[in-house]
């Protein structure tokens, strides 16, 4: 039996003072429930860009010691979040998934890079429903990503200091793709052009 596709329900928003922002999420009583880490992550599409067109996504996310492959399908109408059918696994042998999805005609067409710290509520223990904020290093900035239920989002949107015109619905992908225009970037993914630990 098929169960229903869950779905994420997210925002982001842009931040200014990373440091102000860590201390103000200790103050809203957040705490750090996984340390800050490297994510590099590799979007697939077929070469007639059908999952693009579509408005789905397909990518494949390293972390450490840990591959997670992911599949976005369309956002659902919201005036105020980003809502998608999500789903997510772990896969033991990253290298091997690769040649599957080049087998299926699927091919590397984005790459991006951020270092992430993801905090909870304190009291809140980690499963796959805990509301989140995800603090994401970026090499085009900061960013906070707020996932939970649509109250939730908003409530704690605004103990940050937030109002709802401040919220990201785009990707990481559209971001980028604003900020090459505008400044007249080179590189065709969002990596950093050096890493740090």
């Amino acid at each position: 039996m098929w169960r229903e596709v869950p779905h994420e329900i997210e925002i982001k928003l842009k931040v200014e003072d990373p440091r102000a922002m860590r201390k103000r999420l200790k103050e809203c009583g957040f705490v750090m429930i996984e340390r800050r880490h490297f994510e590099s992550n590799v979007v697939f599409d077929f070469r007639n860009s059908r999952l693009r067109r579509s408005r789905s996504l397909l990518r494949l996310r390293n972390e450490g010691n840990r591959r997670i492959l992911t599949f976005k399908g369309p956002p659902r109408p919201s005036d105020s979040y980003k809502v998608r059918p999500e789903i997510e696994m772990e896969v033991s042998d990253g290298e091997s998934l690769q040649w599957i999805l080049k087998a299926l005609d699927l091919h590397p067409i984005f790459r991006y890079e951020k270092y992430r710290t993801i905090f909870a509520e304190r009291g809140r223990r980690r499963t796959a429903r805990t509301p989140v904020v995800a603090f994401d290093e970026t090499p085009i900035g900061f960013y906070v990503e707020l996932e939970g239920p649509g109250a939730w989002i908003d409530r704690k949107a605004t103990l940050l200091g937030y109002r709802k015109k401040d919220y990201i619905k785009v990707s990481y992908a559209a971001l980028y793709r604003k900020q090459r225009r505008r400044f007249g970037l080179k590189s065709e993914d969002m990596v950093f052009l050096r890493r740090d630990s």
